[in-house]
């Protein structure tokens, strides 16, 4: 993600804040992060923010702990640890992880909810529309939960 300019940051709060109530909620910036490829649902978000809204100082705030928590990625621990997570998901070695397997892993985990839909939960990051995860889709989506994870204590004054 690229670095924006304060300006460009007040701006874009100013396009967010549809009511003109001079705050940004939980819904507008999830319609953002939605158009930029980040897929969260609502409330996920309003668990990471720890609020309804935000003003314009928060919402730069926010913008910068994204720009720092992204910016602690680049190590090739991270890459090799990603790797054999994937290749733990790939139960049958082909490159790709499917409904089948994420749910075969999960279940054996004890980490598999009966009301889980394991096509919703691919279909988030399956960015080609194959029906499974290749290997940067996984890394994406590991990433982002990451970084979502993080978030709190990044967003902490």
């Amino acid at each position: 993600m690229s670095r924006l300019h304060s300006s460009d940051l007040r701006r874009i709060f100013v396009t967010l804040d549809q009511d003109v109530n001079g705050r940004v909620s939980i819904d507008e910036l999830w319609w953002l992060l939605d158009k930029l490829g980040v897929p969260t649902a609502p409330d996920e978000l309003e668990e990471i923010v720890g609020r309804k809204d935000l003003d314009v100082e928060e919402f730069i705030s926010f913008y910068e702990s994204v720009l720092k928590c992204e910016d602690g990625n680049g190590d090739e621990d991270d890459e090799r640890d990603l790797m054999e997570a994937f290749k733990v998901f790939d139960l049958n070695n082909d490159g790709f992880i499917s409904c089948a397997e994420l749910k075969s892993v999960l279940c054996s985990l004890e980490l598999w909810d009966m009301n889980s839909d394991c096509t919703r939960m691919i279909s988030e990051f399956d960015t080609n529309s194959d029906g499974q995860l290749d290997f940067e889709e996984f890394r994406k989506m590991m990433l982002l939960r990451v970084r979502l994870a993080e978030r709190p204590s990044c967003l902490e004054n």
